[in-house]
């Protein structure tokens, strides 16, 4: 598993490595994470500096620091790799949710083990050992009862499985 990696330095410097920002800009963006507030409570609020990697923060607060980065940064392609496979439940809807938002009109590629982060995109590939064994629309992939997809959704159980496929529609 990876954790999210942040410099050491400032908070500010880890939002705004160029000055490319104004104040108003970064703490609109931390607070497009709901971040606003702790940083606001952190005795040099943008300027704390952080210690290495980030560790005086937890695994979900550096996640949501780099999505306010990426947020800043509007890039119009998006890679991401099990962005929530160490956060709780709470952080991993916002950020799925602000990804959603944010991100709507940009080209998203998420690479995840978690099928509930992926049943929304407009396509899905699964892999196997590195190698794409199939690639289609999530619903699609659903119907057919041969689909790798399909079998890994079944072994969530019913409740989930009847969760995902509606979305999936």
């Amino acid at each position: 598993m990876s954790e999210p990696v942040l410099f050491n330095g400032t908070m500010r410097n880890n939002l705004d490595p160029f000055n490319e920002h104004t104040d108003g800009e970064l703490w609109n963006a931390l607070e497009e994470v709901q971040l606003k507030d702790n940083i606001e409570h952190l005795p040099g609020k943008m300027n704390t500096e952080l210690a290495e990697s980030g560790s005086n923060l937890s695994v979900g607060q550096r996640q949501l620091v780099c999505l306010a980065w990426t947020i800043l940064k509007k890039n119009q392609i998006l890679i991401i790799d099990k962005v929530t496979s160490n956060v709780d439940p709470r952080t991993d809807e916002l950020i799925q949710k602000k990804i959603d938002e944010k991100f709507a009109h940009c080209t998203v590629l998420t690479i995840t083990h978690r099928l509930s982060n992926v049943i929304d995109c407009q396509r899905i590939s699964v892999l196997d050992s590195g190698r794409r064994k199939e690639t289609g629309q999530p619903n699609d992939l659903l119907q057919n009862r041969n689909s790798l997809f399909y079998k890994m959704v079944q072994q969530l159980g019913k409740e989930e499985v009847a969760v995902l496929t509606e979305r999936a529609k």
